[in-house]
């Protein structure tokens, strides 16, 4: 802490020497410029009278949404179904490719640190960083509209998500028991199988319940793009206006989705 000696000979302490409060202050107002810059930019791109009108329109629709339509959940128990599906068949694809890819990317399970390691790591980032809405995009235009497609997608975008935290969980083992096994000269597959596998189950099965929960939001909205599901219903009425049925189908996929999160709490308590 800055100390500034007076000529009386009294010491005051400062919080900041004066040139760390210019260079404080200095970054502030930079900090507020770009604000004012980029709220300006927004501000002359947004049609203000709508957000203004935006509440009545709000309150319009929710008025023409009450009361749901009750008789339209016959139509959707089978789209409800198929999102189960999708997110389901999803995971399980995603974990099976997602397992060989954290061994490989683990530094201490990996072939070869030089060519196989980068090689897995490109693979999670670049499953990773494309949105699963993307992915069933430009499914959809290689092999169909349909349930497929979207399976195909959530399959696809979980297997970064599943490989990055696995092999951060295999690289985490206790050392000592790999140690021991190999002692007793066990090979390579014996040592996995004995000394790395039973490690990282519990984190494996967390994992996997986990990422199942999330692809079952996920998988609510592929049908917005022709990716099957109660989300095809959801485009289709949006697209013709009929406002109960929306909501109905709203409170459908809140009512799955807190089922989703009920049964992996539920799981991840009994395995933990």
């Amino acid at each position: 802490m800055p100390v500034t000696d007076l000529s009386d000979g009294t010491r005051i302490w400062q919080r900041r020497s004066q040139r760390e409060a210019l260079t404080h202050w200095a970054i502030w107002l930079v900090g507020v410029a770009i604000f004012v810059w980029c709220w300006n930019w927004i501000s002359d791109q947004t049609t203000w009278p709508f957000v203004w009108d935006a509440p009545r329109i709000a309150g319009d629709i929710l008025t023409r949404a009450t009361p749901p339509r009750w008789s339209y959940m016959e139509q959707l128990w089978w789209p409800i179904w198929d999102t189960i599906n999708i997110a389901t068949l999803g995971t399980l694809i995603a974990l099976v490719m997602a397992v060989p890819v954290a061994f490989m990317a683990a530094r201490n399970t990996t072939p070869s640190a030089l060519f196989v390691r980068p090689i897995a790591l490109l693979i999670i980032v670049s499953t990773r960083s494309i949105n699963s809405l993307i992915w069933a995009l430009l499914l959809i235009a290689i092999i169909g509209p349909g349930v497929f497609a979207g399976i195909i997608a959530i399959a696809i975008r979980s297997i970064g998500f599943c490989a990055k935290l696995l092999y951060e969980a295999i690289e985490e083992i206790d050392r000592t028991q790999v140690e021991a096994i190999t002692a007793t000269g066990a090979s390579r597959w014996q040592v996995m199988a004995y000394g790395i596998v039973p490690q990282i189950l519990p984190a494996f099965a967390g994992i996997s319940v986990f990422r199942w929960d999330i692809n079952i939001r996920e998988s609510t909205v592929l049908g917005l793009v022709g990716a099957g599901g109660i989300g095809l219903q959801l485009s289709g009425s949006l697209n013709t206006l009929a406002w109960p049925q929306v909501s109905l189908i709203l409170l459908v996929i809140l009512v799955a989705v807190v089922i989703s999160e009920w049964v992996s709490a539920k799981v991840r308590g009994a395995i933990i």
